[in-house]
């Protein structure tokens, strides 16, 4: 339904997405994770047709959206992240008229808003102007602007910024109707709880390129590939911290932490973190505690957006 094969985008030399390809299915939402700047916005604005790839190609519910750009947008629905809507403008004015700029009849136009009205909590608010709205009630109007043609592919940019704790819920449940609905959904957002609590599966974005795309339980064994382990001994630490810097591979002696009696590593395998066990035991070390410390999506989100220095700056407007 939504497909990127290869898109990048440049400005100048600077590099804003960079060879990027994935897939998201009707009925499944694909969540974009990423720090500020890391491409989202510039992908999201791709995928829509506002904006063209400098290579690469996408396409929208079959259609490629630089051969057939006007027919691959009728089968999105985009909601940037800064939605606005003319500010005199009645609720129900504004969607009846973005419904009929979008080819339904006035009739169809006005049962199309009646309906996603009451889907979306609006009803009581058709007749406010826009500029009267709170930024939650704004937030909803842009998804009535976005789902009034019904179009199967929606492209959400950061939509849950500035609800409330009760309007992320709602929204969240919303969604996820949607996609029980057929609907191929793709939201961007750079807070971690957000996307656990909605995609089926993530794709982590970084300086523009893909770092890891798979599902929460997939991501979450791959974080626990890379779970440290903790040891404290009730010896001479300086004594182990020597042994240990004898006996380690480089990569695991990169990674050791030492806080006082405290050690902390990273094994290159399941593998060593057995091996690590029994050379502690055949030392006879005095060990009080060994364990592994519990992994989380968000250690693997940190590691692969902190971790690397950037190649070059990213622009400031495309995020």
């Amino acid at each position: 339904m939504i497909q990127a094969d290869c898109l990048t985008k440049r400005y100048g030399r600077i590099v804003a997405v960079e060879e990027l390809s994935f897939r998201v299915q009707p009925g499944e939402i694909l969540g974009f994770l990423g720090p500020n700047g890391a491409g989202k916005s510039t992908t999201l604005r791709i995928l829509s047709g506002y904006l063209p790839p400098t290579s690469g190609s996408a396409q929208i519910n079959g259609l490629d959206l630089t051969q057939h750009s006007l027919l691959a947008r009728r089968s999105i629905g985009y909601l940037p992240e800064n939605f606005v809507a003319a500010p005199e403008l009645r609720v129900g004015e504004y969607l009846r008229f973005r419904a009929k700029l979008k080819g339904l009849k006035a009739s169809e136009a006005k049962a199309r808003t009646i309906e996603l009205a009451a889907a979306l909590g609006l009803t009581d608010r058709l007749k406010q102007s826009f500029a009267a709205l709170s930024k939650g009630f704004k937030q909803r109007v842009g998804l009535a602007d976005v789902l009034i043609a019904d179009p199967p592919a929606l492209l959400l940019d950061e939509p849950f910024g500035g609800l409330d704790p009760l309007q992320r819920h709602e929204l969240r449940s919303f969604l996820a109707k949607l996609a029980a609905a057929g609907k191929a959904i793709l939201f961007s957002s750079h807070v971690l709880p957000e996307v656990e609590e909605l995609a089926q599966r993530v794709l982590i974005l970084h300086q523009g390129r893909a770092q890891a795309d798979g599902t929460i339980e997939e991501l979450g064994r791959r974080a626990a590939e890379q779970a440290p382990v903790q040891f404290r001994t009730e010896a001479d630490p300086a004594a182990l911290a020597l042994a240990l810097a004898n006996a380690l591979p480089a990569a695991e002696l990169a990674s050791l932490k030492q806080h006082g009696t405290i050690f902390e590593l990273l094994p290159e395998s399941a593998e060593r973190r057995h091996g690590l066990f029994q050379w502690l035991a055949q030392r006879k070390e005095p060990i009080a505690e060994f364990r592994t410390l519990a992994p989380s999506l968000d250690d693997l989100f940190r590691s692969m957006t902190e971790s690397q220095p950037p190649s070059q700056t990213q622009p400031q407007q495309p995020s």
